[in-house]
């Protein structure tokens, strides 16, 4: 098949079509079991858990995009973390990123123990720090660039070569970039996941993991460890999950743009105190991210003065939903604080860089000037209630 861009796959996967109706969508193949021909051979699928032919299709095509050779998919991004996270044995050490995504951040230190599993957090935008919290029973490096929420980049190019050169797996959450903006297999990487609830799914409407791979005798572990879990993704969901694929490039262009432009005009409000955007000049790991990268993506963090100033903030934000998630077609403002890292103490959210004050904004389709009043609004309010 001819190699064509990310954007043009998007739509044109050896799956657009149905091989047998020519219908324009993937069929949803609702079966729980499939009828054998004999008791000794046994066709392509024999139980929905071990294979299913919509999540085959999904997991063709996500790991066609992300250049791997094999896909898997999840029923959401933790229970494709944690399948990969079972590639660890007991007495094995694992070194993850210190500011990763909350839910990460609890199977770490909450459960892995009980398997026997150590860890290591380090700050990742320094190899050398990686490096040097290696020790002879490492077998996994965890990277999440840009990491959740503080947006800090990740050398993966770098890492990933470290890795492979001592003999260590190499697993990156692409949550936030999705392959349209980053391939991490491509820089060396073992485990691509998702959670693809969010962008790839992009209409808050699914809940989602994905895991790829390049190498036959991982993706055999990991094929393994996928049926034996059984945290498998339903074919309904596949479909929509490969429904939201065809206008990724699309919707990542529009909110990377205006993420963009939000982040700064965040900056010029005398309100906020830090922005946190890899697309900004400013950023500590602006010119590692173009290196690595095609954009900066579409989620950035803003700091305001404390708790007291988010509350006033986001009682008068109309546009943005306030919830949990990131990703989809609509505007979505969150804090960490009390969602996504509420796992973490405040001595641990501290130590990594997120503050009472800091807000996670996922930008969505909306008209940027339309977001741009809607937030000046808000802090306009909010002064007005802090002055009286």
């Amino acid at each position: 098949m001819t190699h064509y861009s990310k954007q043009t796959s998007l739509l044109h996967s050896p799956h657009k079509t149905d091989p047998v109706t020519g219908a324009v969508s993937v069929p949803v193949q609702h079966a729980s079991t499939f009828h054998q021909p004999d008791i000794e051979q046994f066709g392509d699928y024999d139980y929905a858990r071990s294979g299913n032919p919509t999540r085959q299709a999904l997991e063709e095509t996500i790991a066609g995009l992300e250049n791997g050779t094999h896909g898997f998919a999840f029923a959401s991004g933790m229970a494709a973390i944690s399948t990969t996270f079972m590639l660890l044995s007991t007495g094995d050490h694992l070194v993850i990123t210190d500011d990763v995504y909350g839910g990460t951040f609890r199977l770490t230190t909450k459960v892995l123990h009980r398997q026997g599993i150590e860890h290591t957090f380090v700050d990742m935008t320094d190899p050398e720090a990686v490096k040097a919290a290696v020790k002879p029973n490492t077998k996994m490096i965890f990277m999440e660039t840009p990491s959740n929420p503080t947006m800090n980049i990740t050398p993966i190019r770098e890492i990933a070569e470290f890795a492979t050169d001592n003999g260590i797996l190499t697993a990156l959450d692409n949550t936030f970039m999705t392959p349209v903006l980053q391939r991490p297999l491509d820089l060396g990487v073992d485990v691509v996941l998702h959670s693809a609830t969010k962008f790839i799914g992009g209409h808050s409407d699914v809940v989602a993991g994905l895991a790829v791979v390049k190498d036959a005798d991982l993706a055999a572990e990991l094929q393994f460890l996928q049926n034996s879990f059984g945290a498998i993704l339903g074919p309904q969901d596949c479909w929509l999950v490969m429904r939201g694929l065809k206008t990724l490039h699309a919707r990542m262009s529009v909110s990377e743009q205006s993420a963009h432009e939000l982040a700064a005009w965040f900056l010029e409000q005398p309100e906020v105190e830090h922005v946190y955007y890899p697309g900004l000049e400013t950023h500590p790991g602006y010119a590692v991210n173009k290196e690595q990268s095609e954009g900066a993506g579409a989620v950035l963090s803003f700091r305001l003065k404390d708790k007291e100033a988010v509350r006033r903030f986001v009682e008068h934000v109309e546009i943005p939903v306030f919830a949990v998630s990131l990703g989809a077609v609509e505007s979505i403002l969150s804090y960490p604080r009390t969602m996504s890292h509420a796992a973490m103490s405040d001595e641990e959210r501290h130590a990594r860089g997120i503050p009472d004050g800091l807000l996670r904004l996922s930008v969505g389709l909306e008209k940027t000037e339309d977001l741009k009043q809607d937030f000046a609004n808000a802090f306009a309010a909010a002064r007005k209630e802090e002055q009286v």
